[in-house]
C-alpha cells in the first residue's frame, strides 16, 4: 500500500502538462494548453489543460480530471498503478506500508498462487501441441469448433491430459508444493473417512492424504486478472458421459474471486473503452469466437451470475451494455436479473437475441465482421421491448399477463437512479404496452417510495407520503416540474464551495449588546452556518458527499478545503464534478480596452452566495407545501384537515419570505 505521504509528493510533482504531452500534441492558448482529445476521435480540438489548476477537459467527449486518473484513463491502470507509473516519471521513490508478518505471509501466499497457476496455463498448451493425446482431442477440439491458430494463442488455450493425477505428478517433480497447488484449486486434496469412533482419539493415525487434478480429460480455459496473469480456469469435458459436469471452473481463492471477474476483460478492455460499449455475453466459446470474427468488445461473467463487482469492472470502460444470453428458460432468467442489476448501477441496458438456434458463438460463424456488427447495432433492443416482448410470448391476449408484464417494466425502471431517464422509458413503456402514462407514474412511485423506505429501513405500512424523499419522485408527476427539482440549486452550492470556498466576505452580525458590526467570515463557513440553520440537506447523493466532507474537515480543523483538494479527490466522480466546474470552454475577452466594464461574479460574490441559498431553501419550501397538499387529498378526519390546513397557510408565508430576496412575486 502507498503511504500517503507519498500520494501527496506525486501529486506535488507531477505537471498535468508534461504528463498529457507525452500523449498528445499540445498547443498554447491563453494561460492553457489544447489538442485533440486522446479518449475519441476528433479533427478539430476541444481537449484543454489547464497547467494553473492542474487538470485537464475534453469538451467534446466530457471526459476530465487530474494526472493520475489520465493515466488511469488512458492505459486502463487502477489508481495504485498510476500513482506508481507517476512515481517512476519523476523519479519518486515509494516506500510501500511496512506490512505485518500477517500481510507479508498473505502477499507471499498470492504471489506462489499466482506463479502456480502460470506455470499451469503453460502446462496445458503445451499439451495441446506436444503431445499426442493433446493435438488429437484438445486441439481437435477447438479446430472443430472453427478456432484459428492465434486466437488460440491468443486465449492462452490448452488441455489436460485423462488421467487423473497427470499435472499434480508433474508439477510436484518439477518443484511445486503441493500447499499452493491444492490452494489453487488445481489439486484436490481428499482423505478417506476414518473408522466411526475413532475421530478424536489422538493416538490413531489419520488417514492418508491422497491427491487428484481437479482438471483432467479437458480442455482448458485460462481466466486472466486484469493485468492478465492467470488467476484460474474452466475446463470443458470431451466426454459424453451423463453424470460428468460439462465444465468445471476453479473455486474461490485469494486471487480468484468469481464474483469480481469477467472473462476476457484482460483481452477486451481496451475494445470496449473504444466502442464505448460492451458486449456481455454467457459462455468462453462466446467471447473467444466473437473476437474471432472481428468483435472484440466482450466479456462473460466466467461461468457465475452477473454480480455488483462485475457491473464495477465494465463501468471503468464504458456505462452502455448489450446483454446476449441463450434464449431458453435459464438464459432469459439471468437477463432478466442483470437487467436490474445494472439499471440499479445507472447503466445504459439493452438486448440482443439471436435467431433461433443460434448463439453469438454460432452466428458469428455464418456471417461477415461488417454483417455480424451491424446486426448487434441494429437488433439490440431496450430493455423494455425486451421484457415486453418475452413477458407477453405465447398469452394470447391474456389482460392479467400482460398487466404482470407491466408491473415487472414498471419495477425495473423504478431500479434507475436518474429521474430523467426513468421518465424517458416510462414514456416508451406507455407506447410498447398501450398504457396511459400517469398510470404508470403512480405505480412508478410506489415502487420508489417501497425503494426508499426499504435504504432507509423505514417502516411499510405508514403513509407513504411522509417517508418518500422529494427527488426519488418522478417530476413528472409534480404540477411544476422545473421548479421541484433541487439538483439544480443544491450543484449551484456544490460550485460556490469549491471555487470560492475560502475567499473571505464581509457581513453585517452584532455584538454582545446587539448593535451592528461587520464580521469577516469565509464564504465555505456563511453557507455551512445558513444550511445548518434550516437543517437543510442536501438530496443528490455525491452533492451531499462533498458537503459533508468539507463540514466534517471545518469542525475538526476550522478550515474550508480548497479546490486542489478535490482536484485531487480518489473518489473519481469527485473529481470529474470538480473539473466539470472550474473548467469553461469559453474565455472573458479584455471588455474594458473598449470601455467596457464586466461585473465577474467574484466581485458580487456575497450576493450570488445568497442567492444560491435562498433558492434552495425556496425550492425546499415549494417542496414541502406540494408533500402536505398531497398528504391534505388523503386525510380523512376533520382535525388532520385543520392542522394540515394551517401548517400550509404558515409556509406559504415563509415562501413568500423567502422569495423575497430573489426578486420574485408570489401570486398563490
Amino acid at each position: 500500500m502507498i503511504k500517503k505521504e507519498d500520494i501527496d509528493k506525486i501529486f506535488d510533482a507531477v505537471r498535468i502538462e508534461e504528463v498529457v504531452a507525452d500523449h498528445v500534441s499540445l498547443k498554447k492558448r491563453g494561460v492553457n494548453l489544447i489538442g485533440c482529445c486522446p479518449f475519441h476521435n476528433e479533427k478539430t480540438p476541444s481537449f484543454y489543460v489547464s497547467p494553473v489548476k492542474g487538470i485537464y477537459k475534453c469538451f467534446g467527449c466530457g471526459k476530465g480530471g487530474h494526472a493520475v486518473n489520465f493515466i488511469m484513463e488512458l492505459e486502463k491502470l487502477s489508481y495504485p498503478d498510476a500513482l506508481r507509473a507517476l512515481a517512476k516519471k519523476y523519479n519518486i521513490e515509494i516506500v510501500e506500508k511496512e506490512l505485518t508478518p500477517e500481510e507479508t505471509q498473505y502477499q507471499s501466499d498470492k504471489e506462489s498462487l499466482l506463479i502456480v497457476s502460470s506455470f499451469a496455463q503453460k502446462h496445458f498448451s503445451e499439451n495441446l501441441y506436444n503431445t499426442d493425446e493433446g493435438k488429437s482431442v484438445g486441439l481437435g477440439y477447438f479446430k472443430e469448433r472453427g478456432l484459428r491458430e492465434d486466437i488460440i494463442q491468443k486465449f492462452q488455450l490448452g488441455y489436460s491430459i485423462n488421467h487423473r493425477t497427470a499435472f499434480t505428478d508433474i508439477a510436484v517433480a518439477t518443484g511445486y508444493k503441493m500447499e499452493y497447488l491444492v490452494k489453487s484449486g488445481l489439486t484436490i486434496e481428499y482423505r478417506n473417512d476414518p473408522e466411526p469412533g475413532t475421530e478424536q482419539n489422538p493416538n490413531i493415525a489419520k488417514p492418508e492424504a491422497r491427491y487428484a487434478d481437479r482438471f483432467w480429460g479437458r480442455v482448458m480455459f485460462p481466466i486472466h486478472n486484469k493485468s492478465g496473469r492467470v488467476i484460474a480456469f474452466g475446463g470443458r469435458t470431451l466426454r459424453t458421459d451423463a453424470k460428468t459436469s460439462k465444465y468445471v471452473n476453479s473455486p474461490e481463492t485469494e486471487i480468484y474471486h468469481k464474483s469480481d471477474v469477467l472473462y476476457g476483460l484482460y483481452q477486451s478492455k481496451n475494445a470496449i473503452a473504444k466502442e464505448k460499449f460492451c458486449f456481455l455475453v454467457e459462455g468462453y466459446l462466446d467471447v473467444i469466437s466473437l473476437h474471432q470474427a472481428g468483435v472484440e468488445n466482450v466479456v462473460a461473467s466466467s461461468g457465475t451470475a452477473l454480480t455488483g463487482g462485475h457491473i464495477k469492472e465494465i463501468q471503468r470502460l464504458t456505462n452502455d451494455i448489450t446483454i446476449s444470453f441463450d434464449g431458453d428458460k435459464a438464459g432469459i432468467e439471468a437477463t432478466i436479473k442483470s437487467i436490474d442489476l445494472l439499471l440499479e448501477e445507472g447503466m445504459n441496458v439493452k438486448v440482443l437475441l439471436f435467431p433461433d438456434g443460434d448463439d453469438p458463438d454460432s452466428y458469428s460463424k455464418k456471417v461477415t465482421t461488417d454483417e455480424l456488427k451491424t446486426f448487434i447495432k441494429e437488433k439490440a433492443q431496450t430493455f423494455i421491448a425486451y421484457k415486453a416482448q418475452i413477458l407477453t410470448k405465447d398469452t394470447k391476449n391474456d389482460p392479467l399477463k400482460k398487466a404482470e408484464a407491466i408491473v415487472s417494466i414498471v419495477k425495473s425502471i423504478a431500479l434507475i437512479p436518474e429521474a430523467i431517464y426513468r421518465s424517458v422509458y416510462i414514456r416508451e413503456c406507455s407506447r410498447i404496452m398501450e398504457v396511459d402514462e400517469q398510470i404508470l407514474l403512480s405505480e412508478l412511485n410506489k415502487f420508489r417510495s417501497k425503494l426508499f423506505n426499504e435504504k432507509k429501513n423505514l417502516p411499510q405500512g405508514g403513509p407513504k407520503t411522509e417517508s418518500v424523499n422529494p427527488e426519488e419522485i418522478l417530476p413528472e408527476t409534480r404540477k411544476q416540474v422545473s421548479v421541484l427539482d433541487p439538483s439544480a440549486q443544491e450543484l449551484d452550492i456544490i460550485r460556490i464551495l469549491i471555487t470560492y470556498g475560502n475567499k473571505n466576505i464581509i457581513i453585517q452580525s452584532e455584538d454582545d449588546e446587539g448593535k451592528p458590526i461587520d464580521v469577516e467570515i469565509t464564504t465555505g463557513e456563511l453557507i455551512i452556518h445558513e444550511l445548518q440553520h434550516d437543517n437543510i440537506i442536501l438530496e443528490n447523493l455525491l452533492y451531499n458527499e462533498i458537503y459533508n466532507e468539507i463540514v466534517t474537515h471545518f469542525n475538526h480543523h476550522h478550515t474550508i478545503l480548497d479546490q486542489k483538494h478535490f482536484i485531487n479527490h480518489e473518489n473519481l466522480s469527485i473529481c470529474k464534478l470538480t473539473v466539470d466546474i472550474l473548467t469553461s470552454p469559453y474565455q472573458l475577452s479584455d471588455w474594458e480596452q473598449h470601455d467596457i466594464f464586466v461585473t465577474l461574479e467574484e466581485q458580487i460574490l456575497k450576493t450570488s452566495i445568497y442567492n444560491s441559498i435562498y433558492a434552495l431553501k425556496a425550492i425546499k419550501i415549494d417542496i414541502m407545501k406540494e408533500d402536505l397538499r398531497e398528504k391534505l387529498k388523503m386525510a380523512t378526519s376533520e382535525e388532520e384537515i385543520i392542522t394540515l390546513v394551517t401548517v400550509i397557510r404558515q409556509i406559504e408565508q415563509a415562501r413568500i419570505l423567502i422569495n423575497k430576496p430573489l426578486g420574485r412575486i408570489i401570486t398563490k
